[in-house]
């Protein structure tokens, strides 16, 4: 073997419980799914409303490729730019009630191109510790002085920031911690940034579509409109397709367009998927019951859980973590859930804390109450048994 050090590695991956295995999803996304031959009842999507296999995102998505064809065939800037790529920009920036928004691939290249572009070596970027691996990579390619706290901390934050003598600062955090389901106390963040004159850029792939009484995310969830803000939220998720945005100023846009090279030097995404998109955002818009559904299955899974030695973490939305702890109970857990026919999956470190590996349990607005009273069941008799 030329690299016998890779096999190496990966045998100390996998005694250590931590080496990951892709199965193969022969299925739409949705509740139920087909996984290599046998249905499972899913808590592992982070589809949130249902929307992923929608019809009305599918006759979108039909009707624009054979318009418009597959394949967008160039950047943005040179002539992959769509009138479906503009028209979706300019329905998120009115769906969010910001002044400008710009389409990314992806949210990891949204973060690359925010956090590279606006932060350089003369300045220094704040960080939660437990911030999306996109926003920490996005901070070191940046070379700007990395400076993290602790979870949710602000005076350690606040001290920090006041100790910082950088040209500029700049505050990133996930609105929803996409492992633990908490939410960033962002109207404190903000205020913190405008006292020591900082931006806030705000992750917001786990809320858009999910938090605030319109699905608009954790603006309109907390009631906040700042020029001071970076608005990143991804498409993939709630709002069931594929790519990612960023909202705020049409300076801000524009200088991405300038300067954000994860924008720049990629192939603009298929046309196709912001026709689905757009289909997308007026169901957000119009079906408040999804939003209601979840409301009423977290709460029905927090009442059910009697959990004694494992921990069901405090969050009010789709994400509702299970701690087991130890790596391999958790994937031994996980394992004997789907030989019940129940797809929940093992976190495990580096993804969270060493000796926090969880059950990452997923809600989506298409389970019933039957669905989550099933896995809550599941779920005690496997603790009592342990």
């Amino acid at each position: 073997m030329l690299f016998p050090y890779l096999a190496d590695e990966l045998n100390d991956l996998e005694v250590a419980g931590l080496r990951r295995h892709r199965r193969v999803l022969e299925s739409p996304q949705g509740a139920r799914i087909v996984v290599e031959g046998r249905e499972y009842l899913s808590f592992c999507s982070n589809d949130y409303l249902g929307l992923a296999s929608h019809p009305a995102l599918i006759e979108a998505a039909q009707s624009a490729v054979a318009r418009y064809g597959v394949g967008a065939g160039a950047s943005h800037l040179v002539n992959g730019h769509s009138v479906l790529h503009h028209e979706l920009e300019v329905a998120l920036a009115a769906f969010t009630g910001l002044p400008s928004a710009l389409l990314f691939s992806t949210g990891y290249m949204a973060n690359l191109g925010i956090v590279t572009a606006l932060a350089g070596r003369d300045d220094e970027v704040f960080a939660d510790k437990l911030n999306h691996a996109s926003l920490n990579d996005a901070v070191l390619l940046s070379r700007a002085k990395f400076t993290r706290y602790p979870h949710l901390d602000l005076v350690v934050l606040e001290k920090r920031l006041a100790a910082s003598r950088s040209k500029r600062k700049m505050v990133v955090t996930d609105a929803v911690f996409s492992m633990d389901g908490d939410i960033a106390p962002v109207p404190e963040l903000l205020a913190l940034c405008e006292c020591h004159d900082a931006l806030l850029v705000l992750d917001d792939a786990h809320g858009f579509g999910v938090l605030g009484r319109g699905g608009r995310g954790v603006l309109e969830h907390f009631g906040i409109a700042s020029e001071r803000t970076v608005y990143m939220a991804t498409l993939g998720k709630a709002a069931g397709v594929f790519g990612a945005f960023v909202a705020g100023s049409v300076e801000l846009t524009d200088y991405l367009v300038q300067r954000a090279r994860s924008y720049i030097y990629t192939t603009a995404t298929p046309p196709l998927l912001s026709a689905a998109l757009a289909a997308s955002l007026k169901l957000i818009d119009e079906e408040e019951w999804r939003r209601e559904r979840l409301r009423e299955l977290i709460a029905a899974l927090r009442q059910s859980l009697k959990l004694q030695r494992w921990r069901l973490m405090d969050s009010a939305t789709p994400i509702q973590p299970v701690i087991i702890g130890s790596n391999q109970e958790t994937l031994t857990v996980s394992e004997v859930l789907r030989d019940h026919g129940i797809w929940v999956p093992a976190i495990r470190p580096p993804t969270v804390p060493k000796g926090e590996a969880r059950l990452r349990i997923s809600l989506s607005a298409a389970h019933t109450i039957e669905d989550v009273a099933h896995l809550a069941a599941a779920l005690n008799e496997l603790e009592s048994a342990a």
